[in-house]
Parts: structure tokens; C-alpha cells; sequence
């Protein structure tokens, strides 16, 4: 995490919010004592449609094998 003062958080906020922007976080000081941290907003998460899932799991095929069976396979054939 990034420190800067208060002075120069300031003077260089757009840069600080750029950064805060692409991820990195900014402890800001007042007299050397950190007062505040700049962080990046998470966006909030849409709700899924139920009814759109569910026509899209319909209309997919059924698998020839369980998952067992692939896992198995997977495991005990030539690729190791």
C-alpha cells in the first residue's frame, strides 16, 4: 500500500483516484499517522434471471459420462 500526506494528497487527488482506480490502495497521513485509505469502489453484482438460467441449462445436451467417469478417465489415462 502506497503512503501519502495529506499536503500531497491534496495537490495530486485525480492522480490518487487513477491509481485507487486500477486497483492499488493509498494510506493518506496526517503527521505521519494514518487517517484515511483510498480504495477502489467494488461494483455491486447483477441478479441472474432465473427463468433465462434455467432455458439455458434445458437446451444443453446431457453428457455421455458422469463426472466421475471424466475425472477417472482423466486421471488414470495417457496424459500423465
Amino acid at each position: 500500500m502506497n503512503t501519502v500526506s495529506l499536503t500531497d494528497a491534496k495537490a495530486h487527488l485525480s492522480e490518487l483516484v487513477s491509481r485507487a482506480d486500477s486497483g492499488e490502495a493509498v494510506c493518506i497521513t496526517r503527521r505521519g499517522k494514518p487517517v484515511a485509505k483510498l480504495t477502489a469502489v467494488q461494483a455491486p453484482r447483477r441478479s441472474i434471471d432465473l427463468a433465462t438460467l434455467r432455458t439455458l441449462t434445458d437446451s444443453m445436451p446431457m453428457q455421455a459420462e458422469t463426472a466421475g467417469e471424466f475425472i477417472r478417465r482423466m486421471r488414470d489415462g495417457e496424459r500423465y
